[in-house]
């Protein structure tokens, strides 16, 4: 899909990390931007940000979880520029889980799959009909992560399993937009290579009453600092990648009509190898063993 100015992005997610960068990204090439997010004052700086650099804005508080809400922001974005060319599905939550799986809450899964599985599928079904209708070029860009969309890491269960059902949504979203010949293509993204610097470490800011917890956690929530020092506490190198990188991949990406947004990297190629391996094999899933010894 070639990019021009005057065409649409809508982001979801948008406020902060990812979804900001990929939201400034997209007007740096002169596509005018759809922010959406769950935290009012946050969605107004962002917005204000961008304005500031001469981006034309629309910003609209919405909790992807309510599929009302995220047809509601179809509904505005038409109404104001009369067209969408690119949607990112980004919008994400931690789950807050503690402990093995059969301690988790069952709130926990409510809350994560409401936003990272339901948010996606929501944002499909709002926009894809009038994107597909309309006949120009678009694309679609769902957010994974290499944590259950190449192999889960088992103390993030709930987020894992979320992101593996985002991936295969994709791929069947890909094939059904292949079988209407669409001119509309889809991608999954993989944020990395590294750890990010995201908003999602403290997520629970933002849990809905609905989704609340039933009893107090045992131990506190950390935020991406605290991580990183006790992680460099305990003689373990710690790399971040940059939002920006991430946000160029998707741009690169739309571009070049390019399904894997898996950025290079020999961790996560060996991961899915010894998972493909294992799977042809029919051997135990051993690439889980550092885990399971924890």
């Amino acid at each position: 899909m070639e990019l021009r100015a005057g065409q649409v992005a809508v982001v979801t997610g948008a406020a902060s990390g990812i979804g900001l960068a990929m939201a400034r990204r997209f007007a740096a090439e002169g596509l005018k931007v759809v922010l959406a997010d769950v935290e009012p004052d946050a969605l107004d700086k962002a917005a204000f940000g961008l304005r500031a650099e001469g981006a034309d804005v629309y910003a609209r508080v919405v909790d992807v979880g309510e599929r009302q809400q995220v047809l509601d922001l179809a509904e505005s974005a038409y109404d104001t520029y009369g067209a969408v060319h690119v949607l990112c599905n980004n919008a994400g939550v931690g789950s807050g889980a503690e402990g093995r799986m059969w301690e988790h809450e069952p709130n926990d899964w409510k809350w994560a799959f409401s936003v990272n599985v339901w948010g996606v599928f929501h944002g499909i079904q709002a926009f894809l009909p009038r994107m597909i209708k309309s006949g120009q070029p678009g694309h679609v860009v769902n957010t994974s992560s290499g944590d259950g969309g190449i192999a889960p890491l088992p103390t993030a269960s709930v987020y894992a399993v979320t992101k593996a059902a985002v991936v295969t949504m994709t791929e069947s979203l890909y094939a059904h937009l292949r079988a209407e010949h669409a001119r509309v293509g889809a991608s999954v993204l993989f944020p990395g290579p590294h750890m990010l610097r995201t908003g999602l470490w403290e997520s629970h800011r933002n849990r809905p009453a609905r989704y609340a917890k039933e009893r107090p956690r045992r131990t506190p929530y950390r935020s991406v600092d605290q991580w990183e020092s006790a992680m460099r506490e305990a003689g373990k190198e710690v790399h971040f990648t940059p939002v920006e990188e991430v946000a160029d991949l998707v741009v690169e990406g739309v571009r070049a009509g390019r399904f894997w947004l898996l950025p290079p990297s020999e961790h996560s190629d060996a991961q899915i190898r010894a998972r493909a391996r294992s799977m042809l094999d029919r051997t135990n899933p051993s690439y889980l063993e550092s885990f399971i010894l924890d």
